[in-house]
């Protein structure tokens, strides 16, 4: 990625695009966005109010988009956006933003502030001012398959422990398999457990699955940094997996946004509609359990509370299918505060978790979440995303809380009727 200041003033203006000059005309600046960034609400602090971080995008807008700011600007009343200003940005961007969009759910007049912020990181990262760990996490990607590093002999290793555990092969590169499955690093590493719960599962269902091993890792740092050709890279490299080994459906990995890349965006970003189906496998096993292709069989008694990720439940309309599958495994639910579409981030997601340096900040701000669980007190958390099972073991640990964080698929398989066809 070839980085200057010239390159992100020019990639900036390329971003002002008709959606952006209507949200930033139509801004009444009423403030209810702040009120909906946990960044805010538990700093206190005004620069993290959402329609403030992209403060440069709007004006570089005025100075380039509208006649009244041309002339300030050649009048030399208003200073041209500088480099200064965005290196000042960066941490804003970056560190205090996980694009979950609950700003732009409570905004009066429509405004997708998140959208807004996706774009300025495209100029962000084409002027170099990105953080270093997530430039690093993009050069792995695409270097290595893995943004964290994690290679195919590791992959390799897992599938023969998960194996060996259930005494179901798992085949990498299977072709004519009716699914092919992608994987988060996290999964790989963290909770490795869920491909013996995906083998018990798709044995159950009668399915196949393979696993690719040159596309196997799912997670979009393209998406995450504000690099347009990264995240086209990325997505192209599980089309042409899935197409290689003439797959009908490709499951999206338990990271949300790996799931908004590969299902939402993938087919704009590689230029062209897919070959197959994207579906979460949240969605797939909602649909075998209506179909009676898997049963399950008693249930989970501990009081369990669902965690809605931002981009699974509020931005990928989710968070029904998810209920009734752990309706189907847990004998007592309670719903916290703000559940659902209006749910409180993690605090890891957009890369935040990615980006070293915003490690305390991401932990001063689970407060937010803190509070929603501590309102109805389970004895154990639900989630069905691998990364913000990993913020939240971690913020957990941090404020001292005994609150294991168990994965909705293995808790699915863990509950399979013996006999189930």
């Amino acid at each position: 990625m070839t980085t200057s200041f010239a390159n992100g003033m020019a990639a900036l203006i390329q971003q002002i695009d008709a959606p952006i000059a209507s949200y930033l005309q139509s801004c009444v600046h009423c403030g209810l966005c702040a009120e909906a960034c946990l960044f805010y609400t538990e700093t206190g602090e005004a620069k993290y109010t959402p329609i403030h971080k992209v403060e440069p995008l709007k004006r570089l807008w005025k100075q380039e988009f509208t006649l009244f700011g041309r002339l300030l600007k050649a009048l030399g009343v208003v200073k041209p956006l500088s480099d200064a200003d965005l290196a000042e940005w960066e941490e804003l961007v970056y560190d205090s933003c996980t694009l979950c969009g609950r700003c732009t759910m409570v905004c009066p007049v429509g405004n997708d502030i998140t959208y807004m912020i996706r774009k300025l990181r495209e100029g962000m990262v084409a002027s170099g001012h990105a953080p270093d760990s997530m430039k690093t996490a993009a050069r792995n990607a695409l270097n290595g398959i893995s943004p964290i590093g994690v290679g195919l002999v590791a992959l390799k290793k897992q599938i023969e422990k998960q194996s060996k555990e259930t005494g179901i092969p798992i085949t990498l590169d299977q072709e004519g398999a009716e699914f092919l499955v992608v994987l988060s690093s996290m999964e790989i590493i963290g909770f490795p457990e869920i491909l013996g719960a995906l083998s018990k599962l798709f044995q159950r269902a009668g399915a196949t699955w393979t696993i690719a091993s040159d596309a196997y890792e799912g997670t979009n740092i393209g998406i995450q940094i504000g690099s347009r050709d990264v995240a086209r890279a990325l997505v192209q490299r599980v089309v042409t997996a899935a197409e290689r080994l003439k797959v009908k459906t490709v499951i999206a990995p338990e990271c949300g946004h790996a799931y908004q890349a590969l299902r939402w965006e993938g087919p704009n970003l590689v230029g062209h509609p897919y070959s197959f189906k994207v579906i979460h496998i949240v969605e797939l096993l909602d649909q075998w359990v209506r179909e009676g292709r898997i049963r399950t069989k008693g249930k989970h008694q501990d009081r369990v509370s669902f965690h809605d990720p931002c981009q699974f439940s509020r931005r990928g309309g989710l968070d029904a299918p998810a209920r009734r599958l752990l309706a189907g495994v847990a004998a007592d639910i309670v719903e916290a505060p703000d559940a659902g579409a209006m749910s409180w981030c993690c605090g890891g997601g957009g890369g935040v978790s990615a980006n070293h340096r915003a490690e305390d900040l991401r932990l001063k701000v689970f407060t937010a979440k803190k509070r929603q669980i501590d309102a109805v007190q389970p004895k154990q958390l639900v989630t069905a995303c691998a990364n913000c099972r990993n913020v939240m073991e971690e913020a957990i640990d941090h404020y001292e809380m005994t609150l294991p964080v168990l994965g909705l698929t293995e808790l699915i398989a863990e509950y399979l009727e013996d006999d189930a066809p």
